[in-house]
């Protein structure tokens, strides 16, 4: 009974494309490695340049702040010299013309101190209380070129103080050491607050920076991104060579690329030559030694000479035949949209068995792209569906998909599923079937090579063929090949 013209007709449907995005971070690339280590070093240059800063901004607040405790120092020294008719050590002024010297543990302090032996005496600011000063000559600091020292010391209330200290030899009139201290928290201060600024300008230096770095580094990798993109386009089929001026410094690399394709295709073609000549070189005499032994029949000798002369036409066909497919198979830039050869080759093998009423339902991603030629995949697959239209009884139903990429290969698959509802095979009979020449049911036309080729093709092209059972009752094969995509 033959099929309505809805049945007759292929069904394509789209099927959703897998999810999920194309693009991986990649730790082991180029411009990772040239960011991180001009960051590593700005981060060092600009760590090492602050402490150095900040050491040399402190070292200057410390010789300012020395210079102005220098000055009280002097007016102590010439009080302390001044001749005894002026009042000298026992007269000496108690502020300094500095209110911070009267305030009680104000962090401002004066003293002078006689050291000759037996004649100790202690002469001080009202600020110092009734406590004193220790003294650097003790804490072993040694005096700088003017004669005075300079250092930290732990004051009244564990105050840290900036401490001037000069010794004064007056002779026959006693020797002395004069100290003046002040609050270092002023210093502390003031070193911090031009910290938190120079740390706040690097922060920002270094954002600019890192900025800047990441420019440098897309523009200058730039023309190795056009290299990967020209290659992408070469290997998914929209492109044949490598296009465009590169700088110097990978100028040869492309020219390399574009030279070594254009070699690949020139063994490809040169291969596809040699087959097709052997082919015919071997076609004829053995045509030749067939037809003789037709002409002789009933001869022992001719029977046995016209079959493993038959023997050896197959083994040079299927031979060639795979020479010529792995110079296919390798050749860049060979693609093929799936969905329409899906569905002209439903539409042929609908009329082919037509008088069956074999209906065949096709619902195909219309992304799906073969990384190969149309003459392969159009056998493949036809083998494929001519089997299962062989053996179903009304249905064949045909599913095309793209695969996300697999954890092994990391490149994205074409899957073509064939079901039929006919009886379908045993495990054991799905071995057999896809080996060369083995045949279930001789009343079946054919040569049994249909599911073999299919198999061998697909490893050439690095996919596979897998048969199965279909939940619509018959056999199930499950065809896998490299995606374009």
């Amino acid at each position: 009974m033959p099929a309505s013209p809805e049945a007759a007709r292929p069904r394509v449907g789209t099927a959703d494309a897998p999810a999920g995005s194309r693009w991986s971070l990649r730790n082991n690339s180029l411009a990772l490695r040239l960011f991180l280590s001009a960051t590593a070093w700005a981060v060092v240059i600009l760590v090492i340049t602050g402490i150095v800063l900040s050491s040399l901004y402190r070292e200057g607040v410390e010789r300012a702040f020395d210079r102005r405790l220098g000055v009280y120092l002097r007016t102590l020294v010439a009080d302390v010299a001044a001749p005894e008719e002026s009042g000298g050590f026992e007269k000496m002024s108690q502020t300094l013309g500095e209110p911070l010297f009267d305030l009680p543990l104000s962090g401002w302090y004066w003293q002078v101190k006689r050291v000759d032996p037996g004649k100790t005496e202690t002469r001080a600011s009202r600020s110092l209380w009734d406590g004193g000063l220790p003294g650097l000559q003790d804490a072993g600091v040694q005096p700088g070129s003017t004669g005075s020292r300079e250092g930290y010391v732990q004051g009244p209330e564990d105050q840290r103080l900036r401490v001037v200290e000069r010794a004064v030899d007056l002779g026959e009139e006693g020797h002395y050491v004069v100290s003046v201290a002040g609050d270092a928290a002023e210093i502390i201060d003031e070193v911090r607050a031009f910290d938190r600024a120079l740390t706040a300008t690097f922060i920002i230096l270094a954002a600019v920076l890192l900025l800047t770095t990441m420019f440098q580094v897309r523009f200058g990798l730039a023309p190795l991104k056009r290299i990967s993109a020209g290659l992408a386009a070469i290997r998914s089929g929209t492109a044949e060579r490598l296009e465009g001026d590169f700088p110097v410094e990978i100028a040869p690399l492309a020219r390399e690329t574009n030279a070594l394709i254009e070699a690949n295709k020139e063994i490809v073609e040169r291969a596809r030559t040699h087959v097709g000549n052997l082919a015919h070189a071997l076609k004829t005499p053995l045509s030749v030694i067939v037809n003789e032994a037709q002409a002789r029949p009933g001869d022992p000798l001719a029977d046995k000479v016209k079959e493993q002369a038959d023997i050896m036409r197959d083994q040079v066909a299927r031979h060639l035949e795979r020479a010529r497919i792995a110079a296919r198979a390798t050749t860049v830039g060979s693609v093929t949209e799936v969905t329409p050869v899906i569905v002209a080759l439903a539409r042929t093998m609908e009329k082919i068995h037509r008088d069956r009423g074999i209906a065949i339902d096709v619902h195909a991603d219309e992304n799906a792209r073969f990384r190969g030629e149309r003459p392969d995949l159009e056998e493949m697959v036809g083998n494929l569906v001519d089997n299962a239209c062989k053996w179903a009884t009304s249905r064949v139903a045909i599913e095309v998909g793209v695969d996300r990429p697999d954890q092994t290969s990391g490149r994205e698959t074409v899957r073509i599923v064939v079901d039929d509802d006919g009886r379908g095979l045993s495990p054991s009979e799905r071995e057999q079937v896809a080996q060369r020449g083995r045949r279930l049911d001789e009343t079946k036309p054919g040569s049994g090579l249909g599911l073999s080729i299919v198999v061998e093709l697909a490893a050439l092209y690095g996919g596979g063929l897998v048969l199965g059972t279909a939940p619509i009752g018959g056999l199930r094969g499950q065809l896998t090949l490299p995606s374009a995509g």
